[in-house]
Parts: C-alpha cells; sequence; structure tokens
C-alpha cells in the first residue's frame, strides 16, 4: 500500500495578526500611544504632560527622541517622570510646596519652567508647556502653579 504524500496547507500570517493587540500588562494599548501611569493608575499618553528636552541635546536628532515627560496627581503633590527609552517612570514627591519633587538621585524644580536633576547635574529643561511641540497643537496650555 502506497503512503499518499501530506502537503502542509499554505498559512496565511496576516489572519494570525490581531490589530490592535498589542496591549501591555495593565491593558494600555501601546500603539495608540498610552502607558501605565502608575501615579494616576490609568492608561495615558505621556505626551499630553509636560514635555522636557535634554539640556545638550545630540545635533540633528529630533526631540521626540529624547524628550522627557512629566505628569503629576491632582494634588500636585506627586510628579511621575517618564524618561525616553526607559520602560519604568519614576514617582517624586513634593519636597517643597509647589517648588521641587524628589526621589533620591532625581530632583524637579519649578522655576520659570522645569528643570529635572540627577545627582545635581541638570540632564533636562522646559518651559512648562503641556504637550508643546509634540500635540500638534498651538494651543498649548501652561501647567498652574502648584498650591
Amino acid at each position: 500500500k502506497k503512503e499518499e504524500e501530506v502537503k502542509p496547507e499554505p498559512v496565511d500570517a496576516a489572519k494570525d495578526v490581531v490589530l490592535g493587540g498589542d496591549k501591555d500588562d495593565n491593558g494600555c494599548l501601546a500603539s495608540a500611544g498610552y502607558t501605565w501611569s502608575k501615579l494616576n493608575k490609568e492608561c495615558v499618553r505621556v505626551f499630553t504632560g509636560i514635555q522636557l528636552l535634554p539640556k545638550d541635546k545630540p545635533e540633528n536628532e529630533t526631540d521626540a527622541v529624547f524628550a522627557t515627560y512629566v505628569l503629576f496627581d491632582k494634588t500636585k503633590n506627586n510628579a511621575e517622570i517618564f524618561l525616553p527609552n526607559q520602560d519604568d517612570s519614576i514617582i517624586l514627591k513634593e519636597a517643597s510646596k509647589g517648588k521641587s519633587w524628589k526621589n533620591g538621585a532625581w530632583e524637579l524644580l519649578l522655576n520659570k519652567g522645569f528643570t529635572l536633576k540627577k545627582e545635581g547635574k541638570v540632564l533636562y529643561i522646559g518651559d512648562g508647556q503641556i504637550g508643546a511641540n509634540v500635540s500638534g497643537s498651538d494651543d498649548s496650555e501652561e501647567i498652574p502653579a502648584a498650591k
């Protein structure tokens, strides 16, 4: 008796791809620009926060690649920073009423804009505009002074 030759059926790779199926462990849809905020306990678009740019930006690089974003909780007692190329955000606690927030080596200062330092060295600066140069809107808001 002759065995029949079994030929595999062609596989349609596109059939197995689920669009919008890139949710993280918290259910945030990364392809839509969402990431988990530990501070606010919800999916957020970090680029709607306060944009800080590197103090010493490499030449010929776009701002979006190196930008850091800051989000506050409703009380402005805590700040969350989202650093470029880092998956985990950092929570800073208010150290000086509406003027600075700290966590270990990290410090965020408010004085005519924001300055983010690590171990006393200025790494990022920003004018306090929410989503400036990223959201595509010319109607950026300034963050209200904390307390």
